[in-house]
């Protein structure tokens, strides 16, 4: 199977990556395909759609040994309880294969790189290789009632996101600008905490510290209370 390109984002590395796409909507992507696939007749019809399907290789989680694992454990069921690998959206999988709906921003026909694609609610580690593009059909694949498993029956909170000090925030919105400075309170406030990383049912009393890199910086925090405190920010 052959990859068709790449998708860079403002993540490096996975850790703070959304659980799923478009639970923050603002995050940006864009996908530059290799030479053999820029041809813009491919692209025909596909600017009408507003939301497209990103199939991509979960790039950092192919097992040198290519052992098969029938179980895994979900970082939201605090990373104890396993379930079957066809139960849920790992990136352990037999063919390390994702699958992201992604809102279809524009596309760009450059000189240099022919058609890009500019998305918008990505949940991708910059550099992730593309397998397919496909568009998004209202119609038939969305099931708004369907049963969500396990999964659905975890409760979604928001934090409260603040700062140890005003210098922090001005330093995070002069670095990165105004509108990526609101991408990164969105990604904040969705917890980017593994699931595993306190107990499931007591996640907002922790004094321990994360860190999350976005956009060139490096942003640590700790979490009580429902409250995200930033401690402290610094440039890649």
């Amino acid at each position: 199977m052959d990859i068709i390109g790449h998708i860079y984002t403002d993540f490096p590395e996975k850790f703070g990556i959304p659980r799923q796409s478009n639970i923050v909507e603002k995050l940006e992507g864009s996908i530059i395909f290799k030479p053999e696939y820029r041809h813009p007749s491919a692209f025909n019809g596909l600017s009408d759609y507003e939301y497209i399907w990103i199939l991509f290789q979960f790039h950092q989680a192919i097992r040198s040994d290519g052992k098969f694992n029938a179980t895994v454990k979900p970082p939201k069921l605090g990373g104890n309880t396993p379930m079957g690998v066809f139960a849920t959206r790992s990136p352990f999988r037999p063919n390390n294969i994702g699958l992201s709906s992604v809102r279809l921003e524009s596309i760009e026909y450059t000189e240099k790189y022919g058609p890009v694609l500019h998305v918008k609610g990505a949940d991708m580690v910059n550099g992730t290789p593309i397998i397919d593009i496909k568009p998004y059909l209202p119609y038939t694949d969305s099931h708004p009632n369907a049963k969500a498993g396990f999964a659905g029956n975890i409760s979604d909170y928001q934090l409260e996101v603040t700062y140890a000090n005003d210098e922090l925030r001005s330093t995070a919105i002069n670095t990165i600008g105004h509108d990526k400075y609101d991408t990164l309170v969105a990604l904040l406030s969705e917890d980017p905490r593994p699931g595993y990383s306190d107990n499931i049912n007591n996640r907002n009393n922790t004094s321990k510290e994360y860190g999350v890199s976005f956009a060139g910086i490096n942003v640590r925090f700790i979490v009580n209370n429902k409250i995200l405190v930033v401690t402290d920010i610094t440039k890649l």
